[in-house]
């Protein structure tokens, strides 16, 4: 890896799998890049190759049922081609991964302690008791008290919150250049999920390790991201800044996702705000622009793929996925905001 580059380069990856029902294109074309101590948040609904994106990177979706094409490197090492012993190595090594469920990530049969200590013993030569004394370290180090104690408990012991302490402690426990958190704060309470949040924060700033946060939740993003990258039937639909993606979004879905949140500062809505319409099969997806079918300012050209690309010129990073012009977005933006300024039945409004 030289001076500069990415830590993380992502590539016109694509990601098939074939079902009973027909070929199902999960990922189709994604393109990021994380720099060193970066957080990335990766948004959109259900079903828009977030986490598929994830377990790639990861080395977790490859089987005789999937297709996988396009590039994934990793400190300057290519990933889609490595053997599983390369895979291994970096697995857990270099890029560590904090699943959505921690009651199903962790062994319900094992103490909490010995599974740290596993993913140690797997990583580095270094004896059990040893490992075990980390795994302490670890537990006290994300906030859970009595660590030297609840290390021999089992994962039914522990409340939600701390299941997820317990499962980034393991994340952390090789000190991985990049966390990779699929959604970790979704079947949190929100103060628990603060406390998780800030605890990211934290030992990113600590250790240095770069973090891609999966997640559907804007209000995460706004407190934890550097960058946004939002996703949609399997593409990127639009990426920039935080402050760039917040406060000028260029992609009508990414303005249905802003305005499907409750605003404080205005009036309470009748009905809470929703984006009409459901994410696209990718199945069968639409022809063109995935989000048309959804999307009240489509037009004739929509029928074609746009492509990602810089429009703003004072925000070069800030690239987004629709043929729109910038001033034609904006002035649309603006004419729905002093209308209702939300999200109503049949249209997108920011």
């Amino acid at each position: 890896m030289t001076a500069g580059s990415p830590l993380l380069e992502v590539s016109d990856l694509r990601v098939a799998f074939a079902t009973e029902e027909g070929r199902v294109q999960a990922v189709d074309g994604v393109s990021l890049s994380l720099a060193e101590r970066e957080i990335l948040a990766v948004v959109g609904e259900s079903g828009s190759g977030k986490s598929v994106t994830a377990l790639t990177v990861m080395g977790l979706t490859r089987g005789r049922n999937s297709k996988i094409e396009g590039s994934v490197r990793f400190g300057g090492e290519e990933l889609l081609t490595a053997n599983d012993e390369k895979i291994r190595r970096i697995r857990g090594g270099g890029i560590a991964m904090v699943f959505q469920d921690p009651m199903s990530a962790l062994n319900p049969v094992y103490r909490v302690g010995d599974q740290i200590a596993e993913q140690i013993l797997a990583h580095e030569d270094v004896s059990k008791a040893e490992a075990l004394n980390r795994a302490v370290d670890l537990m006290s180090r994300v906030g859970i008290p009595r660590a030297q104690e609840r290390v021999r408990a089992y994962p039914h012991e522990f409340s939600g919150g701390m299941r997820q302490r317990v499962v980034i402690a393991m994340a952390l426990s090789n000190s991985p250049r990049l966390i990779i958190a699929d959604e970790p704060t979704t079947a949190l309470d929100v103060t628990i999920q603060a406390q998780i949040l800030r605890q990211l924060k934290q030992l990113r700033d600590e250790t240095g390790s770069a973090i891609i946060m999966v997640t559907h939740d804007l209000g995460v993003v706004a407190d934890i991201a550097d960058r946004v990258l939002v996703m949609y039937g399997g593409r990127v639909v639009e990426e920039g800044r935080l402050d760039e993606l917040f406060y000028d979004p260029q992609h009508p879905y990414t303005w249905g996702l802003l305005g499907s949140i409750a605003r404080v500062d205005r009036e309470r809505p009748r009905r809470l705000p929703a984006i009409p319409g459901t994410p696209p099969s990718l199945l069968d997806p639409p022809q063109g622009c995935h989000f048309r079918p959804r999307c009240p300012h489509a037009f004739d050209k929509c029928t074609e793929v746009p492509g990602l690309e810089a429009r703003v010129e004072r925000a070069p990073g800030h690239r987004d996925r629709c043929w729109l012009s910038v001033e034609e977005k904006r002035a649309r933006r603006e004419v729905a905001d002093g209308q209702i300024g939300l999200v109503s039945e049949g249209s997108v409004i920011v």
